[in-house]
C-alpha cells in the first residue's frame, strides 16, 4: 500500500491553509497528480471562517445573495459566508432579509432535487453555489442546471479550490487555484500521462476524501 504524505501550504491569511498530497489520483472523470484535502476547511470552524471571509470578499460589494447552495458537505463554510455577507447593509431581496443556507438532495441517478420545503428558498432567489472544488465542472454544472430548473438565479460559484475560471459562463471564485501547486495537472482519464508511463494509481478520490489502492 503506498504511503501518501500530506503537507500544508500556508498563505498570508490567518487560518487559511491548503493541505495537499502528491501522487497519482483518480476521480470518476479525471486523473490528477495532487489530491487537495479540504476536509479540515469543511469541518473546523476557524479554517471554515477563514475560507468564508476570503470567498465573501468577491461578493460583498456588488452581488445580491438570497441563498447559498452548499455542495460537497460545505455547510459550515456556507454558514460562515452567510454570516459574513449579512454584516452591515448587504443586498438581498427575499422577504426575510436574510440568507438561506441549503444543500441539495441527490437521486439514485445523481440528479439534484429540492423537496417542497426547500424549493421556495431557490425559486426566484439569487443563489450563490458553494463547492469544495471545481475541477472538471460536472458537479457545478449540475448545480447550475438544478437551480435554473427550480426557478432560481445563479449569481456566482465559489469554491475552496478551482482549476476553472468559469462554468456555464458564470465566474468561479476560489480561495486556492493551481498556481498554488507547482506542476499541478488534471486530465481526462484516457489522456492521463501517468497512466501512459505505466504509473499505478495511488488512490481513488471524491469530495469525501481518498481511498488508497
Amino acid at each position: 500500500m503506498p504511503t501518501l504524505a500530506t503537507y500544508k501550504i500556508s498563505t498570508k491569511g490567518k487560518n487559511l491553509h491548503l493541505r495537499v498530497v502528491k501522487g497519482h489520483f483518480a476521480t470518476s472523470h479525471s486523473h490528477m497528480n495532487y489530491y487537495v484535502d479540504v476536509t479540515v476547511q469543511k469541518s473546523r470552524l476557524s479554517e471554515a471562517s477563514a475560507v468564508a471571509k476570503e470567498l465573501s470578499a468577491y461578493y460583498k460589494q456588488n452581488t445580491i445573495v438570497d441563498t447559498i447552495l452548499c455542495l460537497d458537505e460545505t455547510q459550515v463554510i456556507g454558514t460562515c459566508m452567510a454570516t459574513e455577507l449579512t454584516k452591515g447593509e448587504f443586498m438581498n431581496m427575499n422577504a426575510h432579509q436574510t440568507i438561506y443556507v441549503v444543500t441539495p438532495e441527490h437521486t439514485s441517478g445523481s440528479q439534484m432535487i429540492f423537496r417542497d420545503g426547500l424549493a421556495p428558498m431557490i425559486q426566484g432567489k439569487h443563489v450563490l453555489i458553494l463547492a469544495a472544488s471545481v475541477n472538471t465542472g460536472y458537479t457545478a454544472k449540475a448545480a447550475v442546471e438544478a437551480v435554473r430548473y427550480y426557478g432560481g438565479i445563479v449569481v456566482g460559484i465559489a469554491s475552496i479550490f478551482a482549476t476553472a475560471d468559469s462554468c456555464l459562463d458564470i465566474p468561479v471564485h476560489s480561495a486556492f487555484n493551481p498556481k498554488d501547486l507547482e506542476g499541478y495537472s488534471i486530465t481526462p482519464s484516457h489522456e492521463c500521462p501517468m497512466c501512459k508511463r505505466g504509473e499505478k494509481i495511488d488512490a481513488l478520490v471524491n469530495s469525501f476524501g481518498f481511498s488508497k489502492l
